[in-house]
C-alpha cells in the first residue's frame, strides 16, 4: 500500500481515512489512479483541494464502510469496490454491521492491489464471467461455507470475530489467519478459472508448477483431513493446507504472492531499510523499488527476507506473533515467479 497525504496540510492519511486528523478535511479514494483527494468541510459539494474537481462519495459511507469517490455526474451510487456486493447481512444487526466493516476494509485493500495488478474486475451482476462477493451472516444455515464457486466468493461473517478466527486458526493447526488471508486466497480461485482454465499454454505451465488439476477435488480434501499434510511439505509447499489439492496450492501460493507484493510495496513507500552493521550483507536490503514494477521476481523476494525477519522481530519484541511466519523455500518461489509472469502482460501503471 503506497502513502496518502491530504491535499489541504500534506499530513499523512491512511488508506481507509474519511478525514484529516490534523486539518478536519475530508477526504476520499480515487481508484482511478490510487490518489487520496481532500474536501473543505465546510462547502456544501465535494470540490477537491488541489484539483478542484466535484465527487461524491460511494453509497456505503452512509454506513461508515467506504470512502470511495465517484464523478458526480456518474450514474453509478457506489464505487468499483462497493458494486462487487451481491450479498450483505442485515445492517439493523449492529454486529453483523461491525463484522461487515471489518471484511469490507480487507476487501477494500484487496482491490487496490488487484487493480494496480491490472486484473479485469467485472461484477458477476452485469458480466456472466465476472466477480462479485456474498457476505454472510451464518445464522442456522448450516451448509454455507466460506469460499469460491464459478466468481461467488462467499465469506462469513464470523470470519471477522477475532476470538472465532483464533479459535479455528488452532483448531486447524494453521499459523496465519487474517481476513485479508481470506479474501486473497479465495479471489485466487476465482483468476484460477480466468487466467489459467481459459488458456491451455498457461494449463500445461501450472501443472509442471502445482500438479494435475483433473484429481479428484472431494477426495483429495477427504484424504488431507483423514491424513494430515506429508511430513516434507515446507519443502514445496507454502502450508499444510496447499498441499491437498493443486487448486489449493495454487490459491496459498497466489495469497501469499499478493502478501509479499503489499508488503515490499508498503515498505518501498515507507523507504524502509535493513542496514545495521550486525546484520549479514545478504540479509541488508534497503526498499528502494515498487515491486509491481519489477520483472525479475528474485529481486522481490530478496527483499522479502530480509523485511520479514525484521518486521518480525519487532513483533516479537512487542509479545505479539510474526507478521509473516512463514519459510519461502525455492520450490514456493518457483510457483510465485510463474505467477509473476503471468500477471506481469497486465500492469497498468
Amino acid at each position: 500500500m503506497k502513502i496518502f497525504k491530504c491535499g489541504h496540510c500534506d499530513h499523512p492519511l491512511f488508506f481507509e481515512n474519511i478525514d484529516c486528523g490534523n486539518c478536519g478535511h475530508l477526504s476520499g479514494y480515487r481508484d482511478d489512479d490510487r490518489q487520496m483527494l481532500t474536501f473543505d468541510p465546510t462547502r456544501t459539494s465535494l470540490l477537491s483541494d488541489r484539483e478542484k474537481i466535484v465527487y461524491k462519495y460511494c453509497k456505503n459511507r452512509e454506513h461508515g464502510i467506504c470512502n470511495w469517490l465517484i464523478p458526480e455526474n456518474a450514474e453509478e451510487v457506489f464505487c468499483r469496490a462497493c458494486q462487487l456486493n451481491r450479498t450483505i447481512p442485515d445492517l439493523s444487526n449492529k454486529i453483523n454491521l461491525q463484522r461487515w466493516k471489518s471484511l469490507e476494509v480487507a476487501k477494500h485493500r484487496l482491490i487496490y492491489q488487484l487493480q494496480k495488478i491490472g486484473l479485469d474486475l467485472r461484477s458477476r451482476m452485469t458480466h456472466p464471467d465476472g466477480l462479485c462477493f456474498d457476505f454472510i451472516a451464518k445464522n442456522d444455515n448450516a451448509d454455507i461455507m466460506t469460499g469460491h464457486a464459478s466468481g461467488v466468493i462467499t465469506i462469513l461473517l464470523r470470519e471477522a470475530d477475532d476470538v472465532l478466527r483464533e479459535q479455528a486458526k488452532q483448531e486447524m493447526e494453521e499459523r496465519y489467519r487474517t481476513l485479508i488471508g481470506h479474501l486473497r486466497h479465495e479471489v485466487g480461485h476465482y483468476f484460477w478459472e480466468q487466467l489459467i482454465a481459459k488458456d491451455q499454454s498457461a494449463l500445461r505451465s501450472f501443472r509442471d508448477f502445482f500438479g494435475n488439476e483433473e484429481a479428484n477435488y472431494g477426495d483429495a480434501l477427504k484424504a488431507y483431513y483423514k491424513n494430515g499434510a506429508p511430513e516434507n511439505w515446507r519443502d514445496s509447499y507454502i502450508s499444510k493446507y496447499a498441499t491437498s489439492h493443486p487448486w489449493e496450492d495454487w490459491a496459498e501460493t497466489w495469497a501469499h504472492y499478493l502478501h509479499i507484493m503489499d508488503m515490499v510495496e508498503t515498505a518501498h513507500f515507507f523507504g524502509l531499510e535493513v542496514n545495521h552493521k550486525d546484520i549479514l550483507e545478504n540479509m541488508k536490503i534497503a526498499s528502494s523499488f515498487d515491486p509491481y514494477t519489477i520483472e525479475d521476481f528474485e529481486t522481490i523476494v530478496q527483499t522479502c527476507v530480509p523485511l520479514s525477519f525484521a518486521v518480525n522481530s519487532i513483533n516479537r519484541a512487542m509479545g505479539i506473533p510474526d507478521v509473516y511466519p512463514f519459510v519461502i523455500t525455492p520450490a514456493v518461489v518457483n510457483k510465485m515467479k510463474f505467477i509473476h509472469q503471468l500477471l506481469l502482460p497486465k500492469r497498468k501503471l
